[in-house]
């Protein structure tokens, strides 16, 4: 989003799983100043003290477990400095005035199940966004690339494979 922001003649086309139009654009206020709390007061903690409570907010119940496994590692190396900038980047931006502004081919991505970005925020996207396509990978939640690759690589070839040449 920043990107277009700054350059809309950049991209021929654009793919958002599991998008925002920032915090501030699909969010309350209350739920951004709540999930600004919240990732503040866990940065100083190590990774295995807050992730695990954050597995079930990306996977569903159905994740491989060695998927969890596999992603708690990963986060086991986050840094707080980025997470800091990852939270100063998105958490008050408000692209709503972006996202109809958008003129290029866009896929919107989501999995069905995905509680971070929910169903309603997909929808919204996908209103403002003109001529946008919504894909809506059934049974997967906000890590949808990672609990349903397949199904997600598909909908991107496919996406891409529509464009003019």
């Amino acid at each position: 989003m920043e990107l277009y922001k700054g350059h809309p003649e950049a991209p021929a086309s654009l793919v958002l799983a599991a998008a925002y139009a920032g915090w501030a654009g699909s969010l309350t206020p209350e739920e951004v100043e709540r999930r600004i709390a919240q990732i503040t007061a866990e940065l100083d903690q190590p990774a295995e003290a807050f992730f695990q409570d954050w597995l079930p907010t990306l996977f569903t119940e159905r994740a491989d477990p060695s998927l969890l496994r596999e992603c708690l590692a990963i986060a086991s190396d986050f840094h707080p400095a980025g997470m800091r900038a990852m939270l100063n980047a998105m958490g008050r931006a408000d692209y709503r005035d972006v996202l109809v502004a958008i003129g290029v081919p866009t896929l919107l991505l989501y999995g069905a199940e995905d509680v971070r970005s929910p169903l309603d925020v997909a929808r919204e996207m996908h209103s403002r966004i003109p001529g946008s396509e919504l894909v809506v990978i059934p049974d997967v939640g906000h890590l949808a690339p990672c609990e349903a690759p397949e199904a997600f690589n598909t909908e991107v070839r496919r996406f891409l494979q529509s464009l003019p040449a």
